[in-house]
């Protein structure tokens, strides 16, 4: 998982990208075994600039096309490895790096030392293997990562699918309930901040193991696939229920403020639908929960096979609310821009079907 001190969106994806580098499966990895392997350290560079020419001292240049044996052979000697960012290249061996001594650091043996400041220094990510402590630890712009073990990740890896699966399945269950409530036009705030709860948890769990299948590499495609499959629809029902129900009045609100709003909510937060309906712009105070709202029909057009955007977004401009929506007629539906007669037909079916599902 990325560190939560790691602030910014590009150190977060510098420190995801440098564990896919190192995740089983990859040349790098490959190296870096054998290295624990044979019983000797390093100090690998993933990255060489101005500032790492400055700091360096000694070695030699080889530029040569990396390999896990060459790799492992160059570490028997003293001295830092230097690559290419994408550990295609073998820059240079044997190289004594001197960063700025005044870089702070919690790392007490010299290699450790040397990576972390050297990282720091030059915004690379640097490897260091310990010899004594036969661990791999990454160094990213300030953070400390130990790789740990295929079978440590991939139990708290099934860990967490258990419980995403659980929060899936509730998931499904509240979707359904404001869906039968969007069509007898009976939705009230408190159905609404139960939904987007229960679609942020879903998307948080689901990021955290999404890190996961990165740090692992080949050794993820399980836990991959079966993560792919639970997340299928999130990320598009998340985005459906901010576009019905945000308000459209209201000047400072919009779908990417409400987005941005639930990102932001802490883990505490998100249990509060307070909170939950205050980011949509929706109710004041507990009473607030209790209004009703009308969904603008996103959802229920959502529903509907093979209807392409545009003619969503169409109809939804010319209806205005879902309640409209669902008691149009063909013709009625056939005078909105681009709605044919076989595509209004079909409209038509799907919405009497889904009303006529839900009072049975």
């Amino acid at each position: 998982m990325p560190p939560d001190h790691l602030t910014t969106a590009e150190d977060t994806e510098l420190f995801i990208d440098t564990l896919a580098r190192v995740a089983p499966g990859t040349a790098l990895r490959d190296g870096l075994t054998r290295i624990l392997l044979g019983d000797t350290g390093a100090l690998i560079v993933l990255g060489n600039n101005d500032a790492i020419e400055h700091m360096s001292g000694g070695g030699f240049a080889i530029d040569v096309e990396f390999t896990a044996t060459r790799l492992r052979e160059l570490a028997k000697m003293d001295g830092a490895i230097i690559l290419t960012p994408n550990a295609d290249r073998i820059l240079s061996a044997g190289v004594q790096l001197l960063p700025d001594g005044s870089l702070p650091t919690e790392e007490t043996g010299t290699r450790h030392r040397t990576a972390d400041r050297v990282a720091q220094q030059s915004g690379f990510p640097v490897v260091s293997v310990s010899k004594s402590m036969r661990t791999v630890a990454l160094y990213v712009r300030g953070h400390r990562h130990v790789l740990e073990d295929s079978a440590a990740i991939l139990s708290r890896a099934n860990q967490a699918l258990a419980t995403l699966e659980r929060y899936k399945y509730r998931l499904d269950e509240v979707a359904s309930v404001l869906s039968a409530l969007e069509i007898e036009d009976m939705v009230t705030v408190r159905d609404v901040a139960a939904v987007a709860q229960r679609l942020e948890m879903v998307r948080r769990i689901a990021g955290e193991i999404a890190d996961y299948v990165v740090e692992l590499g080949t050794d993820g495609r399980l836990v991959s696939l079966q993560h792919e499959e639970l997340v299928s629809g999130v990320e598009e029902g998340r985005t459906l229920i901010v576009r019905d129900y945000v308000p459209a009045a209201a000047a400072d609100v919009s779908v990417d403020s409400v987005l941005a709003s639930l990102d932001q909510l802490s883990p505490t937060e998100l249990l509060d639908h307070e909170l939950l309906a205050h980011a949509f712009g929706l109710g004041g105070g507990s009473e607030g929960l209790d209004t009703a709202v009308s969904p603008r029909g996103y959802r229920v057009l959502s529903r509907v096979p093979r209807l392409p955007d545009f003619a969503i977004d169409r109809l939804v401009d010319h209806f205005g609310d879902a309640q409209r929506l669902l008691a149009a007629s063909t013709d009625e539906l056939q005078t909105v821009d681009g709605i044919g007669g076989t595509r209004a037909r079909s409209i038509r079916e799907s919405l009497s079907r889904m009303v006529e599902s839900n009072f049975r």
